[in-house]
């Protein structure tokens, strides 16, 4: 039977979400085990709709698995949740068809991006971003709907993610502002490698008046332009759309 899990994590403590040779501690490999546990003893795979990069967290990350023992979606839940660390949370767990594939099947991804402009803040250390600098939000709103649209995102991505094309739609992108945390949002057809916070890191330059907004002109770079990648504890994957 195969099984839609939607889970969130704190992915402070982890090495990212794919599970890795050297034995590193990844969510991948955490829900993995407790799965084969489940599954009598053998290796089930997690097909997640996409990884997340170390210290990177998530609000609605989603995979399937197939489970060869007879147990019903409510059951699966509660056993994987006595099984797993507590900054590992399955919420949602449903039967679909043996096609549905949770990577290939995934229409929208958002994600967002949180940013703390206020006083340093230790116990949000690792759920936020503490720039403490105040930013010039108008001038970032003004700037990030030029990400909108299909385009070329090579400069924007990591050197390490060489696909042939770089080209991704970018549905929606806005930014809201909470007393001093700023929370900046992107929902797409898909993201490349540190793609999300090279854009985040490129606004917060923009907000700091560092540079002038020539997007546009950064979509017809094919290499990655000269701009900072903003830290991973401030990214959220936010919501997964199928």
């Amino acid at each position: 039977m195969r099984y839609l899990i939607r889970f969130s994590y704190d992915g402070t403590s982890y090495n990212g979400f794919q599970k890795q040779k050297r034995d590193k501690n990844t969510i991948q490999g955490k829900i993995e085990e407790a799965l084969k546990y489940i599954n009598n003893g053998k290796d089930t795979k997690l097909t997640a709709s996409g990884r997340t990069d170390k210290g990177v967290h998530a609000l609605d990350q989603c995979a399937h698995t197939d489970i060869d023992v007879n147990i019903t979606p409510y059951k699966l839940k509660r056993a994987l949740n006595s099984l797993l660390e507590a900054d590992i949370h399955i919420f949602s767990v449903e039967e679909v068809d043996n096609e549905f594939h949770a990577r290939y099947m995934v229409k929208k991804k958002t994600y967002m991006y949180r940013i703390n402009m206020g006083e340093y803040n230790p116990i949000e250390r690792n759920i936020s971003y503490q720039l403490c600098r105040e930013l010039d939000v108008d001038k970032m709103n003004k700037a990030i709907k030029d990400f909108i649209g299909k385009h070329d995102f090579s400069a924007f991505c990591s050197n390490e993610d060489k696909k042939e094309d770089c080209i991704k739609e970018i549905y929606d992108a806005y930014i809201k502002k909470d007393n001093n945390t700023l929370y900046i949002y992107f929902t797409g057809n898909g993201f490349l490698k540190y793609m999300v916070r090279t854009m985040v890191g490129y606004l917060i330059e923009i907000g700091l008046n560092k540079r002038d907004n020539d997007i546009k002109e950064r979509f017809k770079e094919t290499k990655r332009s000269k701009i900072r990648t903003a830290n991973p504890e401030g990214l959220y994957l936010y919501k997964v759309e199928y």
